[in-house]
């Protein structure tokens, strides 16, 4: 799952096409940047009129008022840092998935008696694969996404999926500097493609 944050709005669309044109049909709009909800609430309407099949949600969530207020604004899934509680219970009102940061197994059972579906692993560069692997073994029903630490190259993404990771989350190793800084939305949908085909060749 491609994650990133720019206040452009224009830039934004463009990436949404980009990895939309790889066939990345889920996007996490991370949010970090002061009227974020604004620059969301523009690419939210992009999405519908011109992507519709695409599913754009929202991390760095971390209370239950800003959960809201970007639900309103379309947000087909939360993302946060940790388990917000809170959070968790607004979202099972709508019916819209919650993905929480879990470092614990107590954090990851409490999250899922909350109904969450697919925990966060944050930062997965701190745990690495063998904490999905040991969390796995008595609880195989749990699907982790690390988040953090994870790259595209092969030898990482072979070691998440095969602890057991359910999917994992790409920001900056995804879409960094040169997106940003030279628009080089070919480079973009060509890294999204590859990463893609990787990634369902190590989950079959």
């Amino acid at each position: 799952m491609p994650l990133f944050y720019h206040a452009d709005a224009d830039l934004g669309k463009q990436i949404l096409s980009a990895c939309h044109a790889a066939g990345g049909h889920i996007m996490e709009f991370t949010n970090r940047g002061d009227f974020a909800h604004e620059t969301f609430r523009e690419l939210s309407l992009y999405v519908r009129q011109e992507l519709p099949e695409m599913v754009l949600g929202v991390g760095s969530i971390n209370d239950a008022a800003t959960a809201a207020l970007f639900m309103q604004l379309g947000a087909d899934f939360i993302v946060s840092a940790s388990l917000r509680e809170d959070v968790a219970l607004t979202c099972n009102r709508r019916k819209v998935p919650y993905l929480p940061g879990c470092a614990t197994l107590s954090e990851i059972g409490r999250a899922e008696e909350l109904g969450c579906e697919i925990v966060k692993l944050f930062p997965g560069s701190v745990y690495g694969p063998e904490f999905i692997k040991a969390i796995r073994g008595p609880q195989p029903w749990t699907s982790i996404m690390p988040t953090g630490g994870v790259t595209t190259e092969l030898d990482n993404l072979t070691g998440w999926f095969k602890a057991g990771a359910v999917c994992v989350g790409l920001g900056s190793q995804l879409i960094g500097s040169s997106v940003f800084k030279d628009r080089d939305m070919d480079g973009l949908t060509e890294n999204v493609r590859n990463a893609l085909a990787t990634a369902k060749t190590l989950r079959s």
